[in-house]
């Protein structure tokens, strides 16, 4: 039982460590491929936003990062700032603006201006109309509402309610806009989706590596199980 203990634990060590190895590989390989996403993103001519996307229809995956082009008018009254937001290994605010959209209804669409470290960064927006290429985004769940300035989320129902409507389900990251804004307000890079730093392939075979390391274990606990369990029976029939 021993021998068998040493090479079953040696089997479920292997199966670790090339599970390891598979989840390195996967991040290695999510990041290359992110990397090349995130170049085409930017490469990619914008197109007009009511060509992909309207006010208050639903948002899907496929429109994450999609380069878009919209003229409007910033509202400079409703302005706000979003906390707890990291950008080059720093915490600071998302500068978060109305834009009421050039269309006969005026849509409001959240626009993410940039980023600050503190609130004195945060610029006026261009006055008038502005011509803004970005990349979209979803809207995030809700947080604790709009107050003073500040908004937990970048919720188009708690925008909603502070902005008025119709309102675009996601959100806009911009790119450049003519006229430009204050150099103060920091651009973003293109959004990705959740977990698209990880190739699943490689995710897959890790898990793989790893459920087969667990089986070894519980092999042996089975087999330590049933020798005790039949030790035992021989020592009734013994004692009978």
């Amino acid at each position: 039982m021993l021998v068998i203990l040493v090479l079953l634990l040696a089997a479920a060590a292997l199966c670790a460590r090339l599970g390891v190895w598979q989840l390195d590989r996967a991040q290695v390989r999510g990041a290359s491929a992110e990397a090349r996403h995130t170049a085409a993103l930017v490469a990619a001519p914008p197109v007009p936003l009511d060509t992909v996307l309207q006010p208050q229809t639903s948002f899907t995956g496929q429109l994450v990062g999609r380069k878009v082009a919209v003229t409007g008018t910033y509202d400079p009254a409703g302005q706000l700032l979003v906390p707890g937001r990291a950008h080059d290994g720093q915490v600071g605010y998302l500068v978060l603006t109305p834009l009421r959209v050039a269309a006969d209804d005026s849509p409001v669409l959240p626009v993410v201006r940039g980023w600050v470290a503190s609130p004195a960064d945060a610029d006026v927006p261009p006055t008038g109309p502005v011509d803004v290429v970005g990349y979209l985004q979803a809207s995030e769940q809700a947080g604790s509402g709009v107050a003073d300035g500040r908004s937990e989320a970048i919720s188009s129902p708690e925008l909603l309610n502070a902005w008025g409507g119709p309102i675009y389900t996601g959100y806009l990251v911009v790119a450049s806009s003519d006229p430009a804004q204050s150099s103060a307000v920091q651009i973003l890079e293109p959004p990705t989706k959740p977990g698209s730093g990880l190739n699943i392939q490689n995710l897959a075979y890790a898990a793989q590596w790893w459920i087969f390391g667990a089986f070894a274990v519980l092999l042996w606990l089975r087999l330590v199980r049933d020798e005790a369990r039949g030790a035992s029976d021989g020592v009734d029939v013994a004692e009978a």
